[in-house]
Order: C-alpha cells, then structure tokens, then sequence
C-alpha cells in the first residue's frame, strides 16, 4: 500500500513542477539496433509535450510487435 501511496504522491507532486505526466502504455519507434523503450508512465518536460506523441505512442507499440 505504501508503494502505490508514493507513486500517487510522485504523480501530484511532478504536476507541480515543469513537467508533465502521461498514463497509458506508450512505446517509442523501433531503433536501428531493434530496441525500443515502453511504459506505462511518462514524465515529459512540459516544453516537449507538443512533440511527444509524435515520437511516443500506441502505434509504435503496435508497429513494434506489442500487444495493447
């Protein structure tokens, strides 16, 4: 319990900052070594936030092999 307590807090506690958080399964393109990075959680710079779901989303993870 105390962990999904902290993790809420953590969630808060960034959206107070100049970041933002993203929920939701999200994968990054296929690398030219065939590697990609997935969450289910994303801390973005909130300068970033325009682009991010161009270089990061549920489409990749698809193109990628994963199941959503």
């Amino acid at each position: 319990m105390k962990k999904y307590i902290s993790l809420i807090l953590l969630i808060m506690l960034t959206n107070c900052s100049t970041h933002s958080v993203k929920l939701g399964k999200k994968c990054t393109k296929l690398a030219s070594d065939n590697t990609y990075e997935k969450s289910y959680v994303w801390i973005i710079n909130k300068g970033n936030l325009e682009t991010f779901d161009d270089k990061i989303n549920k489409e990749n993870c698809a193109n990628n092999g994963e199941k959503l």
